[in-house]
């Protein structure tokens, strides 16, 4: 992974998004202060509007995804947030699931899904909550789980008897 005390360093041709106020300002419309902003976390990782990722990604961070993704994105217990310019092409599993960007592939999330109005969704999604805003494309079939719920266990087999 790149860092920036490597040498070689790369301008990126465009500035980071600016980081939002978690709480919005009273000038905000109704509608947006309802609205939760995407505000970079200081463990998250970004793949940028010029990046192109075949393959698998997991790990132990969120992650917001502006470029092209093709492949699975597996990071259980983290958000994986896909932004207006984001393109995937690839399963997500996830605790919080953001799409404002275009995602083909079926999305699981442990806690939510969130479809926003400029998203769009093409695939199946299994989340315990899900939120599609007015203006979003969502194509596909949706299985609504308890959060709490735990895989159901085989009642034990029988014993046989014992000879004696």
């Amino acid at each position: 992974m790149w860092k920036p005390s490597q040498s070689g360093s790369i301008v990126p041709s465009t500035p980071p998004e600016p980081i939002r106020p978690s709480s919005p300002s009273p000038a905000f419309e109704p509608a947006a202060a309802n609205r939760a902003a995407v505000v970079p976390a200081a463990d998250q990782a970004t793949i940028g509007k010029g990046l192109f990722i075949k393959g698998e990604i997991g790990g132990s961070e969120s992650l917001f995804i502006d470029g092209k993704v093709e492949g699975s994105i597996n990071l259980p217990g983290n958000r994986v947030t896909v932004g207006r310019n984001g393109q995937v092409a690839a399963s997500i599993a996830a605790r919080e699931i953001v799409v404002l960007g275009k995602v083909r592939g079926n999305v699981s999330a442990s806690d939510r899904v969130d479809i926003r109005a400029e998203g769009a969704l093409t695939g199946d999604v299994s989340a315990a909550r899900i939120s599609i805003e007015d203006g979003a494309f969502f194509k596909g079939g949706i299985d609504i789980r308890k959060a709490d719920a735990k895989p159901v266990a085989a009642p034990p087999a029988p014993e046989a008897p014992k000879a004696i």
